[in-house]
């Protein structure tokens, strides 16, 4: 009895964009029935070759079949054609239309139309007349991947698709992709979160350098495996920092002056504490609130780095004094020492590992770790009472990941108070000395110990979790 064709296969596919060489020949095999991990760093081609596969980019070299035919698509639409549909990781939903509305321009005048209807179980709470910017989160993600089977799509394609949802809601996106598998669906699952592998995908591929480093059963895996095949190294200090992602920080006692409040809670010089939240709570509300309180004593890490963290068009040196222009080090009554200012810079580039071609090049030639070390070189470099960061890995690789938790212990260790928000429970988890909850603007502390279901009921609004 011969094997079904794979679903998608991609073989030897190759890809630059000038000089860079984004993929080198990799190969990516999709089953009918399966969901298969897509793991890598920034810039290993995961994103590439998702858009190849949906149609958005043309490989320069390889091949594309999808049931076994060789395709050549030129456009999503093609591959919506082809029965190939993607979610992305920003929701690409019309909030001012309702969610029939997006559901029909999702799938276009004489577009291809599921043959089967849509799972009742997704549809829930999916009223056609509401209007999309009335959804949940949770609700607007389940829109996306509605959309996607509202076109037919046999081939899932997505694209970190848990990154802003609690973890009860996780699990439910996650059993929903399991049984779209269950009913012969294929899906290819982009995730930075080891947790989510092992609980959902059949087999995993990891991409180092635009080629295929790894392929196998999840069933047989480790997350050493894929954390060394993702860096190229077997790093035990970086793998384990990784593997333990649900381990909580060792608790302590308060000890250090109070700096400032999040809600009724203190916060102290020297604690490391992790800020959990569904999006739209009103965590970063808060959050700024208490930066902007004490400014001369406070450094904010924004979430976005290129249009609140950073100039892109100006040097690494101009970020560098961006707002400080009173710093005595390059302060010289009304002017600005631009030459102690860039040596300074320079001190920093090599003290943070901020690789770059000086300090007079564009941040905007930063790639986004590079951008988020020299964003925390800056706030350090003040050396403020209160360190306030908003998601400071959201969009990095497994190193640069590991590289900015450290900064961040090693900051909470020289006193600084240290005050994290991140859409990702397990980072929260593992970076807290404590974990405080905001929901819908109130803030509650967790109790000690609590497990990451306690804390995300917290998020949720259910008040006995803990």
């Amino acid at each position: 009895m011969s094997r079904a064709a794979p679903a998608l296969e991609l073989r030897g596919i190759v890809k630059a964009f000038g000089s860079v060489r984004a993929l080198r020949g990799a190969d990516f095999v999709l089953a009918p029935g399966e969901v298969h991990a897509l793991l890598g760093e920034n810039g290993a081609g995961k994103s590439t070759l998702l858009r190849i596969a949906n149609g958005m980019l043309l490989p320069d070299g390889g091949t594309l079949q999808i049931g076994g035919i060789t395709r050549s698509l030129r456009s999503p639409r093609d591959a919506q054609a082809a029965g190939v549909g993607m979610v992305h990781q920003h929701f690409t939903s019309i909030g001012a239309l309702s969610i029939g509305e997006n559901i029909a321009l999702a799938v276009g005048r004489g577009g291809r139309r599921a043959s089967a209807p849509v799972p009742k179980e997704l549809l829930a709470g999916l009223a056609s007349g509401a209007r999309a910017d009335t959804l949940s989160v949770a609700l607007r993600q389940r829109l996306e991947i509605v959309k996607a089977l509202a076109t037919g799509a046999r081939i899932l394609l997505l694209d970190e698709p848990s990154a802003v949802l609690a973890p009860s809601e996780v699990e439910a996106l996650l059993a929903q992709v399991r049984g779209f598998a269950a009913a012969g669906g294929s899906v290819a699952l982009v995730t930075h979160k080891l947790g989510e592998v092992f609980a959902a995908a059949d087999q995993v591929t990891v991409l180092r350098d635009g080629q295929t480093r790894f392929r196998g059963p999840v069933r047989e895996t480790t997350a050493s495996q894929l954390v060394a095949a993702m860096i190229g190294e077997s790093s035990a200090d970086l793998v384990d920092t990784v593997a333990r992602a649900a381990t909580r920080a060792p608790a302590g006692l308060p000890s250090g002056a109070v700096v400032g409040t999040l809600g009724d809670v203190a916060i102290h010089r020297g604690e490391l504490i992790g800020v959990a939240a569904i999006e739209g709570n009103g965590q970063r509300e808060l959050m700024r609130h208490l930066a902007l309180a004490s400014p001369a004593a406070t450094a904010l890490v924004p979430e976005d780095r290129t249009t609140e963290g950073l100039i892109p068009a100006m040097s690494l040196t101009e970020n560098l004094v961006l707002g400080r222009s009173r710093d005595p080090r390059w302060s010289r009554g009304p002017w600005l020492d631009w030459s102690a200012a860039g040596a300074r810079t320079s001190e920093l580039m090599a003290g943070f590992g901020i690789r770059a071609a000086g300090p007079g090049a564009p941040a905007a030639t930063l790639s986004g770790g590079n951008q988020q070390r020299l964003l925390l070189a800056r706030a350090l470099d003040g050396a403020p009472e209160l360190l306030v960061a908003e998601n400071p890995t959201r969009g990095l690789d497994v190193r640069a990941t590991a590289e900015v938790h450290e900064r961040l212990r090693e900051a909470a260790r020289r006193g600084i108070a240290v005050l994290v928000y991140s859409t990702d429970l397990d980072e929260v988890l593992l970076l807290g000395q404590r974990i405080l909850v905001v929901h819908q603007g109130r803030v509650t502390e967790a109790s000690p110990g609590a497990d990451r279901r306690s804390i995300g009921n917290l998020m949720l609004g259910i008040p006995d979790a803990v």
